[in-house]
């Protein structure tokens, strides 16, 4: 009952949540109505990778810890018997409820709409919503472990903006400097250590073999635990106070 208490407070802490949700279904909706040319091939896999696999989770998870901190309320969570590990295993696991329900309902509005319609490809869509919920996963988590140290929901927003920043210099790096050693470590350090962006995306195209796809799962999966793992030494370090700042 602990648990399952802390997992529905993560899913209705926040009205916003529940506008967002209704937001990002409509947005689906909404695609249907953009005037894309006849002879466009635009396919819904990679949309639903890019809006509900990486916006949605930095949305979701914003303040998830820091707003607990910033009130005081974590000083009376953070004790027995609910452990550090306990607590972020059952907010992280709230985000996973949320996108499960998300992407089935956000499927549910892609499949009706294109039978209706017949816009858009749907090729390889299975393989894209699994890859989603990976990707949702690795960064929903990093973006978790922030909080813990970040004041209130500002968490996402430098999630966003430090992304945005380290994209801009590896595209720099890459253009004025491809060859440079520093240049291949950072892109290497990107391309293993930060969420698996490149090989979630080559499995949601059906680029990957079972072999490849299995080990790009895995990937996936050891770094969503590497982010948690490093949220809950920080949680369980920290020292808080009982009233807000």
């Amino acid at each position: 009952m602990k648990a399952y208490a802390l997992i529905l407070e993560t899913v209705l802490r926040k009205t916003s949540i529940r506008i967002i949700h209704i937001c990002w279904l409509l947005t689906y909706a909404a695609v249907f109505l953009i005037p894309f040319p006849a002879e466009s091939s635009w396919s819904w896999g990679p949309f639903l990778f890019g809006w509900s696999g990486c916006l949605l989770p930095l949305l979701l998870s914003a303040g998830i810890f820091g707003d607990d901190i910033a009130s005081g309320r974590i000083s009376l969570l953070v004790t027995k018997p609910i452990r550090p590990a306990e607590l972020y295993f059952c907010r992280l696991l709230g985000l996973s409820v949320q996108v499960t329900i998300h992407l089935v309902a956000a499927s549910a509005v892609v499949l009706v709409l294109h039978q209706l319609t017949g816009r858009g490809r749907m090729s390889h869509f299975a393989t894209w919503w699994v890859a989603t919920w990976l990707i949702f996963h690795a960064w929903a988590a990093l973006s978790t472990s922030l909080s813990v140290v970040v004041k209130r929901a500002n968490n996402s927003m430098l999630l966003f903006v430090a992304t945005g920043l380290t994209v801009y210099m590896i595209a720099m790096l890459q253009a004025f400097l491809p060859d440079a050693i520093y240049t291949k470590a950072f892109a290497a350090i990107l391309r293993y250590a930060g969420p698996p962006i490149e090989f979630l995306s080559s499995v949601g195209a059906g680029k990957s073999d079972i072999l490849h796809g299995f080990g790009s799962a895995g990937h996936s999966l050891v770094l969503t635990a590497l982010y948690g793992g490093i949220g809950i030494v920080l949680l369980d370090r920290r020292e808080f106070k009982r009233t807000g700042d």
